[in-house]
């Protein structure tokens, strides 16, 4: 049945005062007077679709003021739909019973600060045209403000829900609700924040469900306390999201959430989140200080990661997409994986796939470690990351770093250079990031080692070997000798160059090592070294150590008178020095044939000149061992 509407004017929607057919804003001067005399404090008020001047509300306020505490005492109070045409002033006004303002609208500035609802309230599709202020307020049950709309400055900071519905609710205004508390659940699902949304120290004791809601200004969330589970699923964070020093006692839900700006969850804590994500940030997602207590799969795709002294207390899995990351002293007492997804991420409970429209612009989607500096690698594990620039100087435990997938490192300038007006190559190997910050800084550096950026630190020869032994060893022990190869090529070209911590005895012998056979990695160093000894031996062997011609033997013996046996001695002259023409076919088939048995370390039984004897031993010194690293370069490029 219609409720009946004020008499006067026509289309009044006001409600009539008991008793009279008119609304209190139409009443007749005495006659609402004697209304008015006639209420007391803590009386039911039924003023649906009234309209009130600030001098009414004033009026009707005063009759229901208690003399105790000098405050308006309401009982039931209904102003559904009612116009509140100036400044509506609630302060300090005490709500015993219902209230209703659904619908309301309010054009000037409102001011319930301190108020106290006993009971529910509703400003459900309520219009606040100015700001409106909360400040302190308490609601002792249910607050809703489902579709309420405020088109100017919020205020509900140091209120109190008992629980609260801003489910639809638009807030264009800056909104602050700062040290609220909302002991039960907190609805602010599909709510708009169109500028800045202020919950810092705000505490959640029920669930806190933001799903959907559109954050359009800066958002704060630091220092807030979530105690129950709290859900930003497909939030979207137009602006910088700040939940530092944030507690998340239960589980969180941020899947589906973009964030435009940087997402801050710096030292914040998360006792027992099961999953952090899939979020989509185009800027930075920043976990620097963060503690994880349960074990957590975080899935993040974002341009940077920051997990700076990040500590997980359990098991953990990192799964990222177009992030750099930085998890430069991070602390993790179990197995740690750190993974880089190559499909977009997909939600757990509806399989839907998470748009990436923020990361539109991306170059690619693979994962970039910036630094593993200060962290303990017994556990972790690395999949299909790029580590070439990778700062691992200080990381504790690198030998047991597990690779898994493809992991690339930064590799050589490519092709030739020039220093000093002599040619420069390089061989094909990978390296540190921090070798190539080394080599930039060195006097006559050539082109193509990169500079090392700001706060990257100055690591030299004497810092990167033993990274470099390090890796070697965790390529080695995942029995994968032939990757293990490059970083004990960069090893020993760390202590070649480390002038403080080798000496220089030993560098001369590491400088001839890597001449001669590239450390014992590089076969075709070692046999072209072969083959120029085989040249030099050859030609030495036709100029000096081949005889001008090949003594003959001579048999010289008596023949007794008598008959009877006959005594031989078998001579040869001695070999002559070569004169003539000594570079002909003949002479380099028997110089040939000496110097590849010298290879073999075998003698040709061919006659040589006394030069020829110690060229013949030098040969066998040096050419076998040539061989044999050219074998040895080989051998640890397949061995498996």
């Amino acid at each position: 049945m219609p409720q009946p509407t004020c008499s006067f004017p026509a289309g009044c929607p006001g409600a009539p005062v008991p008793g009279h057919t008119e609304c209190l804003a139409h009443l007749a001067g005495s006659e609402r007077a004697a209304y008015l005399s006639g209420l007391a404090p803590g009386a039911n008020v039924d003023h649906r679709g009234t309209s009130f001047t600030a001098s009414l509300l004033e009026t009707l306020l005063d009759a229901l003021r208690d003399p105790a505490t000098g405050n308006p005492l309401l009982g039931n109070a209904d102003f559904e739909s009612a116009t509140f045409e100036g400044a509506a002033d609630f302060k300090s006004a005490i709500f015993e019973g219902a209230a209703g303002f659904g619908s309301a609208i309010f054009e000037g500035a409102v001011n319930f600060r301190s108020a106290t609802f006993e009971r529910t309230v509703s400003f459900g599709s309520a219009t606040f045209k100015d700001i409106a202020g909360f400040g302190s307020t308490t609601f002792k049950d249910i607050a809703d403000f489902e579709s309420t709309t405020f088109k100017n400055i919020t205020w509900f900071e140091s209120a109190t829900f008992d629980g609260a519905d801003f489910e639809l609710a638009t807030f264009k205004g800056a909104t602050w609700f700062k040290l609220a508390i909302f002991e039960d659940i907190a609805w602010f699902g599909a709510a708009t924040f169109e500028r800045t949304a202020d919950f810092k120290s705000t505490t959640f004791k029920g669930d806190a469900d933001f799903e959907l809601a559109t954050f359009k200004g800066a958002t704060w969330f630091e220092s807030a306390t979530f105690k129950d589970i709290a859900s930003f699923g497909s939030a979207t964070f137009e602006r910088v999201a700040d939940f530092e020093s944030a507690t998340f006692e239960r589980a969180t839900d941020f899947g589906a959430a973009t964030f435009g700006r940087a997402a801050v969850f710096q030292s914040a804590a998360f006792e027992r989140t099961d999953r952090l994500g899939p979020l989509v940030c185009a800027a930075r997602v920043i976990l620097s200080g963060a503690v994880f207590g349960d074990p957590v799969t975080l899935s993040i795709a974002a341009h940077h990661l920051e997990c700076r002294r990040t500590r997980w207390s359990s098991t953990a899995e990192v799964r990222l997409r177009y992030a750099t990351a930085d998890f430069s002293h991070a602390v993790f007492e179990y197995p740690l994986t750190i993974a880089a997804e190559s499909e977009p991420f997909t939600l757990a409970t509806t399989g839907q796939q998470v748009t990436e429209a923020p990361l539109s612009g991306a170059p690619g989607s693979a994962v970039r470690m910036a630094s593993l500096r200060g962290v303990d690698g017994a556990h972790l594990v690395l999949a299909d990351v790029d580590l070439s620039g990778c700062l691992f100087n200080g990381t504790v435990h690198l030998d047991q770093v597990r690779l898994e997938g493809t992991c690339s490192f930064a590799s050589v300038p490519a092709g030739t250079h020039w220093r000093a007006g002599l040619p420069v190559r390089f061989t094909e190997r990978r390296v540190l990031a921090e070798e190539h910050h080394w080599r930039a800084r060195q006097p006559g550096a050539v082109q193509g080692w990169n500079v090392a950026v700001s706060g990257a630190g100055q690591a030299g020869p004497a810092q990167l070997a033993p990274v470099y032994r390090a890796l070697r060893k965790a390529f080695e022990d995942a029995k994968n000798e032939p990757g293990a190869a490059d970083f004990y090529y960069g090893e020993m070209e760390m202590r070649r160059h480390d002038r403080a911590g080798t000496g220089r005895a030993e560098r001369g012998l590491l400088h001839g090592y890597w001449m001669l056979s590239g450390y014992g990695l590089r076969a075709s160093r070692a046999l072209g070294w072969l083959a120029a000894a085989m040249l030099v031996t050859i030609v030495l062997l036709m100029g000096f150590g081949l005889p001008k011609n090949d003594p003959k033997q001579e048999a010289v013996g008596t023949v007794p008178p008598g008959g009877g046996r006959v005594t031989f001695e078998i001579g040869k002259e001695d070999p002559h020095k070569p004169t003539g023409t000594r570079f002909t076919g003949q002479r380099f088939e028997k110089a040939l044939n000496v110097t590849l048995n010298s290879v073999v370390f075998r003698s040709a039984d061919q006659d040589l000149t006394t030069a020829g004897t110690y060229i013949e031993m030098a040969s066998r010194l040096a050419e076998p061992v040539l061989l044999g690293l050219a074998v040895l370069a080989v051998r640890n490029r397949v061995k498996r």
